[in-house]
């Protein structure tokens, strides 16, 4: 079965941190992008294979949505 998860990747001054926020606490990090992406698919499927039927289910009907918001500052 297949997943369709949202990952979302910032880069700071340490390099990429990477995370799933369907999936608590499932995170990584990594010195670049493209390791980044390997590192967080990577995790994402270890952590798939620990939930159970029900959990995986419950997966299918959690929907997060991401924008850009842009505010004007005094």
């Amino acid at each position: 079965m297949s997943y369709k998860l949202n990952i979302l990747i910032e880069k700071d001054e340490h390099g990429y941190y990477a995370y799933c926020p369907e999936l608590p606490g499932c995170q990584t990090q990594a010195d670049s992008l493209e390791e980044a992406k390997e590192n967080i698919k990577e995790a994402v499927e270890l952590y798939l294979e620990t939930l159970t039927a029900e959990e995986k289910q419950s997966l299918q009907n959690r929907e997060v949505l991401a924008m850009t918001l842009e505010v004007k500052v005094a």
